[in-house]
């Protein structure tokens, strides 16, 4: 995995969390929804269909984990799941946890308003809870 590359994109979007046996772990830098990216360390990578079966297992077992802990953590009313790589071609998986009563409501929340960025310390905080969570 020492050729893995984080897409530009991604990296400039998110918080880094940490790392999973397979994925990266990042917290998507919008305030407005709690929303991890699961990126697999490996490059070259743009479908699921272009992991090996065995990591494929892996990575559904790490969606499923990421899942849990984020409902979990934010009380969500829904969890969105989606590989969609329209923008960012490199394969990642986003794990979204929605309201109700969020800015997005009932519809996806790509497009949707003016991404607000975590402050400082609530960013901090989101990424020390969530690696707390993780064990990281």
């Amino acid at each position: 995995m020492s050729d893995f590359l984080l897409d530009p994109r991604l990296e400039a979007d998110t918080l880094p969390v940490g790392d999973l046996a397979l994925s990266r772990v990042l917290l998507m830098d919008d305030a407005r929804f709690p929303w991890l990216i699961l990126v697999p360390r490996q490059p070259g990578l743009a479908e699921l269909i272009d992991l090996p079966e065995a990591q494929r297992l892996v990575l559904t077992q790490e969606i499923d984990r990421a899942a849990r802990f984020l409902k979990e953590l934010t009380g969500a009313h829904k969890l969105n799941v989606a590989a969609l790589g329209n923008m960012v071609r490199q394969l990642h998986v986003h794990v979204i946890a929605r309201f109700e009563t969020d800015d997005a409501w009932p519809s996806p929340v790509w497009g949707r308003g003016e991404r607000r960025p975590y402050g400082a310390g609530d960013g901090a905080a989101m990424v020390a809870r969530l690696r707390a969570g993780f064990g990281f």
